[in-house]
């Protein structure tokens, strides 16, 4: 039986980010190339979904996963 991955919390300092700022300020992704070529193939889940839009506005509580790393939104 497998341990489920655990969930890093990332604070943002705020209310809201874009997907694509958060990607790199979680240290998930370390350009703005790698970015928009992982969020456009599909391979970032938001709440455990894909989402194309670089530009998505994350919420407080959201989860961002890329790569078997997922993050989670925090003040």
């Amino acid at each position: 039986m497998t341990n489920p991955t655990p969930i890093e919390d990332v604070s943002i300092g705020g209310e809201a980010i874009r997907l694509g700022q958060f990607l790199k300020f979680a240290g998930l992704l370390d350009s703005g190339g790698n970015v928009k070529e992982a969020v456009i193939d599909g391979f970032v889940l938001v709440n455990g979904e894909v989402d194309r839009r670089r530009g998505r506005q994350l919420q407080l509580g959201d989860l961002v996963s890329f790569e078997g790393r997922t993050v989670r939104v925090c003040a």
